[in-house]
């Protein structure tokens, strides 16, 4: 919000320095970005001339004296017009001026100090031409007599403009008035408000116009009056002016005010032509189905049912809140205005000119939810300047439609001992009072505390903790004293579900994957793309969702993550390993759904970096099934991979992750992503493989088994290794994880890896060969070829009992 510091003071007087408001206004919660200053010149202050003598060697020049506030000074003139007690615009040596004598557009000088028919000028006192106001030199500016001496001549004659940046919250300071009553809070000069009081001779606005709103939810209030006789033409300059600070262009008379009110209080407002409203009437309502509007802007908008307008008996002629339409705007030929001022729902305002992609200075303010009080101010200011402005004949009364009165939440409770316990600290009574008082709250007070009414421009205000952070910013942060904590700290509660998430994060970095973040909504078309199981608990629809394309809440990581892959395949060729942990949102249909925490991953692209010294291979199964084994090594969870169907992954190229100590609980799923949901994606990768861990599942098992907080030690042995490789002939069904399983159950097999399958020529149908490398090492003695001999037919023996495992010939 740009502030021009001489708006400012029609309503507050400003007497500290600019720098040290824009500090107070920053401390109270106003962030003060930048001071744009124009007519600025360094070294140039009012002046006072204290004397005036003839030169001594000129005829024409003068010899004048200027007090300048730290100092006297003597100053060389040829000036006619300067005279003892002026004040005027002196500058001293170093200041740079427009050069009054160059033909040259824009030219300056420095001034520098320099003898004039043998006596030294000590500065200059300057014409407008020199200062760049105008193009007058006949004679020096001469300013008002209460100009004080040493004031920097940017004060009296240039603009400064205060970019504020401002939180959500504060759409009261969305007008400069919100910023001079904060300042007035902060200074303690009174605050003067705008006038809007106006004389209405015309014939009763009820029977000049009519306003109806068929939909209540929608507008909260619509505030109207209607100025006949208007004269529609240029606005005056101090008007243009007050609009050019702050970025706007002006148009007309009438569409200016509107701005300037809107920008002087907050509340968006918009003129009608009257002779453009049939029947003079106008109705708040719905869009109708594919309704077409064009807006002032020049073009034709298609809006939806969830739109409002407002429309006369026949079309709509505007978008409430957010634009005017084309076939009702003010013109030169324009006799008769209907003014609006209404308040308007600020999350349908927003997703409406979100949709259309039509942003607005009146959106950004509806958006934020106003009060209804403000409309009426708004609506009773601008008809007051239009009187003065484009003249006319107001209508008696104004035309008042609220369907929502008596809704809004009218005080707040503020009792003296909840301000301590918020802040610590305890104010006195007059502070507290004295404090709101200055930013417009009205007070009862009873020994208690007291009962506060919310003022009609302050939305943002609606419990006792508002009340306490207003005290806590306008008496200032940095002024509450600093204090010990008092009572005993809290205890540590421990947080399974958060260290759980946390500890998996560690280790899939550790490994080398990235951690990425999505949306938690998504659409319906994007999350069917991954093929859910039938069976997935139903979606959670938002009412008032931020846009079409954040409709539902995510039932899954799933889609995020190649979603992700995709879009970093498109300008990455190198490995893609990422992962997310976050909720999906299921709706079960009882009760409250369900917030399950899920951790999901895919790997994609070359399996290394290109590098002369590694072969480049695609990720495959492996890597993502190595990724979640890292992460149950870490929790000690013992689990077995099985195959699985799921739509998301490539049929024979998936598995469920189960643990056998839990009654075989599915914690996951781990597989290739199948080519059909992958290719729909867009993705410039071949493939991708994904794991996804159930966090609730991977806990209640942990919990079960108590392994979370465990710490588990082995013991290092420096006795010999031996290693045999087996290659054995099995059915296509037998798992690795099972030959494996069966394998270390041995307590001397230390592990066993499975390092080659094979399946075709030479193997019977039906069957495979799988190659296992066993490693036998003993804690206490050193194993002899008969010993590990026999411990070999024993796993042979079992895995022929169990698996149907043969010895390959």
């Amino acid at each position: 919000m740009k502030v021009p510091v001489s708006w400012l003071r029609e309503y507050v007087d400003i007497e500290m320095n600019l720098d040290d408001l824009a500090h107070r206004l920053t401390m109270a919660g106003n962030e003060v970005e930048d001071i744009e200053r124009t007519g600025w010149i360094d070294n140039v202050v009012v002046g006072h001339v204290k004397s005036v003598a003839m030169h001594p060697d000129a005829e024409r020049l003068r010899l004048v004296t200027v007090d300048y506030g730290s100092g006297v000074a003597e100053v060389v003139c040829g000036a006619p017009n300067v005279a003892v007690g002026q004040k005027i615009a002196y500058a001293s040596i170093g200041a740079v001026l427009q050069d009054a004598y160059s033909t040259e557009p824009g030219a300056t000088k420095k001034l520098k100090r320099s003898k004039i028919r043998g006596i030294e000028s000590e500065g200059m006192v300057c014409s407008v031409r020199e200062l760049g106001i105008g193009d007058d030199h006949d004679g020096i500016l001469v300013l008002d007599d209460g100009a004080k001496v040493g004031t920097p001549i940017g004060e009296i004659l240039g603009e400064s403009v205060v970019d504020i940046e401002l939180t959500p919250n504060r759409p009261d300071c969305l007008g400069v008035v919100g910023v001079a009553r904060d300042i007035s809070a902060i200074t303690g000069n009174p605050l003067r408000q705008p006038d809007v009081e106006f004389e209405s001779t015309g014939p009763d606005v009820n029977t000049l116009a009519t306003v109806v709103i068929a939909d209540p939810d929608l507008c909260l209030r619509y505030t109207a009056s209607v100025i006949q006789d208007v004269k529609v033409g240029p606005s005056p300059k101090w008007l243009k002016d007050r609009l050019i600070a702050i970025g706007e262009r002006p148009i007309n008379n009438i569409v200016d005010i509107t701005n300037f009110v809107m920008f002087e209080l907050g509340q968006p407002l918009h003129a009608f032509d009257y002779d453009k409203v049939v029947d003079h009437k106008i109705i708040v309502r719905r869009a109708t189905e594919d309704e077409k509007l064009v807006t002032l802007d020049g073009k034709e908008r298609k809006l939806d049912t969830e739109m409002l307008v407002i429309a006369d008996p026949e079309k709509s002629i505007g978008l409430a809140g957010v634009m005017g339409g084309a076939n009702s705007e003010i013109s030169n030929s324009s006799t008769t205005v209907i003014l609006e001022s209404a308040t308007f729902h600020g999350v349908n305002n927003r997703r409406t000119a979100r949709t259309l992609d039509l942003a607005s200075q009146a959106t950004l303010r509806f958006e934020k939810s106003l009060r209804t009080g403000l409309s009426e101010v708004g609506l009773r200011r601008a008809t007051k300047l239009i009187c003065e402005i484009a003249g006319g004949n107001v209508a008696s009364g104004i035309i008042d439609e609220y369907p929502s009165k008596g809704q809004e939440q009218a005080k707040v409770r503020l009792e003296r001992d909840r301000i301590v316990r918020v802040l610590g600290v305890e104010f006195e009574k007059n502070v507290t009072e004295t404090t709101l008082r200055n930013l417009g709250f009205d007070l009862n007070a009873d020994s208690g505390g007291w009962d506060v009414d919310i003022p009609y421009w302050r939305p943002d205000i609606s419990i006792p903790e508002d009340l306490v952070e207003e005290l806590a910013r306008i008496v200032g942060y940095d002024n509450i004293p600093t204090t010990t904590l008092a009572g005993r700290p809290p205890q540590w509660q421990p947080q399974p579900e958060i260290d759980l998430r946390m500890r998996i994060t560690d280790v899939l970095a550790q490994a080398g994957m990235h951690e990425m973040i999505s949306y938690a909504a998504t659409t319906v078309e994007g999350e069917d793309r991954v093929k859910l199981p039938s069976d997935t608990a139903a979606r959670i629809t938002l009412r008032n969702p931020i846009t079409t394309d954040y409709a539902v809440m995510r039932r899954t990581l799933r889609e995020g993550i190649l979603e992700t892959v995709a879009r970093n395949s498109r300008t990455w060729r190198g490995p893609i390993a990422l992962f997310e942990t976050g909720r999906v949102f299921l709706d079960y249909g009882e009760g409250l759904p369900e917030e399950r925490q899920m951790a999901s991953g895919a790997f994609a692209g070359p399996r290394n970096a290109l590098h002369w010294d590694v072969p480049t291979v695609a990720t495959d199964f492996y890597d993502a099934k190595g990724a979640v084994e890292a992460v149950l090594e870490n929790l000690s969870i013992e689990a077995v991979f099985e195959p699985v169907e799921d739509m998301t992954f490539a049929p024979g190229r998936t598995a469920a992750i189960k643990v056998p100590s839990a009654n075989h609980a599915v914690i996951g799923v781990v597989g290739e992503v199948a080519s059909d949901v992958f290719s729909k994606f867009d993705a410039e990768v071949e493939s991708v493989a994904m794991f996804e861990l159930d966090l609730a599942a991977v806990l209640n098992v942990l919990q079960n088994s108590e392994s979370l907080d465990s710490g588990k030690f082995e013991e290092f042995t420096r006795l010999p290794a031996s290693h045999r490789d087996l290659s054995l002939i099995v059915d296509t069904g037998v798992t690795a994880g099972q030959i494996v399983a069966i394998a270390k159950r041995n307590r001397i097999v230390s592990s066993a890896t499975v390092f080659d399958l094979f399946d075709g020529k030479g193997i019977p149908e039906g069957k495979k060969a799988v190659a296992v490398r066993l490693v036998y090492q003993s804690p206490n003695k050193t194993l002899t070829a008969d010993q590990i001999g026999k411990i070999e037919k024993q796993i042979l023996n079992q895995l022929s009992k169990e698996v149907g495992a043969e010895l390959r010939a």
